[in-house]
């Protein structure tokens, strides 16, 4: 059961109404316009708000809304228009505005959703599709980049997705730490170094990462550099190597980046500069 706060059309929430009452759920507002939605979720608190597509009730603001109060959100589309606004908005719990309300409650028991791109092909008969790329940076100082990108994984990796996790900051690789890992175990950097030559197959992926297990998932951890003195082994070839491999054995590819990346590390490392010859 859950308590569902409405904004549709006349005719589709009449048609609906009688199936969310027999599921056990209760309507906690009936509003036609995206504001009163907004209104809705801090006076009644519905834990699901199910709103028609369109740009009168499907806004940027209501979804923000909905997710500073926890609430979910599921689009019903009436046409091509109605999905284009739900795309544009990163919504992607929509279902079809003539469907039964089978399809509408199986999203509402269905937990959190972590989909896949917009038009991936994914799940089509006979179509493979590449992992996905998250990348997590901030600014200098302490942000929460590392906190944010294993919150991630770990929801992502709750949701029932592999995921891989890699500690790319090359200034302070602090995943490891963070996770109870040994420093000394091989992690991103070795990665680097098979892909230079090739080597970095999905055997080698498994037997220099390491597996966390988190409350709800496990996922697959890469941990980062600890000594300045290997930076020369990320350079721009490997670690685009070592990203491509990963998102063909993971659905998702987490990375914990630095606050800042050089155009070229090998040139600014001290081990690539000429010794100073005086006269």
């Amino acid at each position: 059961m859950a308590t569902i706060a409405l904004a549709l059309d006349r005719n589709t929430e009449d048609r609906l109404l009688i199936d969310i009452i027999e599921q056990g759920h209760v309507i906690v507002a009936r509003s036609t316009t995206a504001g009163e939605v907004i209104l809705a979720l801090r006076q009644r608190a519905p834990e699901v708000v199910i709103v028609g597509a369109g740009r009168s009730t499907l806004t940027a603001e209501l979804i923000t809304a909905c997710d500073a109060h926890g609430a979910r959100v599921i689009a019903l589309a009436a046409n091509d228009q109605d999905r284009r606004n739900a795309a544009v908005l990163g919504l992607f719990d929509v279902v079809d505005a003539a469907a039964d309300w089978a399809e509408t409650e199986a999203l509402i028991g269905a937990g959190v959703a972590i989909p896949l791109r917009v038009g991936d092909p994914a799940g089509l008969p006979g179509t493979k599709r590449q992992g996905t790329v998250i990348a997590v940076w901030g600014p200098a100082g302490a942000p929460g980049r590392t906190t944010l990108a294993i919150n991630i994984a770990a929801e992502i990796a709750a949701a029932g997705h592999t995921v891989a996790l890699a500690d790319i900051d090359t200034y302070s690789g602090s995943v490891a730490p963070c996770l109870g890992m040994l420093d000394e175990a091989p992690g991103f950097a070795a990665a680097c170094r098979l892909a230079g030559s090739d080597s970095f197959t999905r055997s080698e992926f498994e037997r220099i990462a390491q597996r966390y297990n988190s409350p709800q998932g496990a996922f697959w951890v890469l941990t980062g550099i600890g000594r300045p003195s290997r930076w020369p082994e990320l350079s721009t070839e490997r670690v685009t190597r070592t990203i491509n491999a990963l998102r063909i054995w993971v659905d998702y590819v987490v990375l914990d980046t630095g606050f800042s990346l050089e155009s070229d590390e090998e040139i600014s490392s001290d081990l690539y500069m000429l010794p100073y010859v005086g006269t």
